[in-house]
């Protein structure tokens, strides 16, 4: 038996069946818990704002056109959910970006930047450098801080990462490259300026 596609839960869910939404939770509850902690570093925060991010799906299901994916409309919720709390607490990230998150058996931070071309696995080896890339992360614009997520440590495909954003696929890939040069200059000027290791 097949299991029911994200948007025929969701009807099931409008039509009155109590386990679809269930259902349709569980299947992206982990990795979603996965993005936004990424964005708030927090567990707590994280786990209060996925939640947020489900009742509004919830309130907003019989909005959702059934003709589109459900998945990036559900992390564009989660997204701007994070970013929201971010801006109001003016906050950056404040966890190392290198570590393996719950619900995440996926490569590190560290081995997702290296594959984008930027070496820093050899030098994530301290506590030191583990707040260097945390901060350098945090000090990114936002734009490509968002698309580094999505597309790094999330590995959501170019098209899905498009919708998120509602930019074309095109402004993606060149995003992304910008996201992860953006990166490895911060990273450079670091290491040619040991002496400036302020978190």
């Amino acid at each position: 038996m097949t299991k029911p596609t994200d948007a025929e839960l969701l009807r099931d869910h409008l039509a009155g069946d109590p386990g679809a939404f269930e259902t349709l939770t569980n299947r992206y509850l982990d990795e979603l818990f996965g993005f936004v902690l990424r964005f708030v570093n927090n567990g707590a925060i994280a786990e209060d704002l996925v939640q947020e991010a489900f009742i509004q799906v919830h309130l907003s299901a019989d909005s959702f056109d059934p003709k589109r994916a459900f998945k990036p409309w559900l992390y564009t919720i989660a997204a701007n959910k994070a970013r929201d709390f971010l801006r109001a607490r003016g906050r950056r990230p404040a966890k190392s970006l290198d570590a393996t998150w719950p619900g995440d058996d996926g490569p590190s931070a560290a081995e997702h930047l290296e594959a984008g071309g930027v070496s820093v696995s050899d030098e994530l080896e301290s506590d030191e450098q583990h707040q260097l890339v945390r901060r350098l992360v945090g000090e990114m614009p936002d734009n490509l801080r968002t698309i580094l997520l999505l597309g790094y440590f999330q590995q959501l495909p170019y098209a899905e990462i498009a919708e998120i954003l509602d930019i074309p696929v095109g402004t993606v890939k060149s995003r992304l490259h910008s996201a992860v040069a953006y990166f490895a200059g911060l990273w450079q000027s670091q290491k040619r300026s040991p002496n400036q290791e302020q978190d």
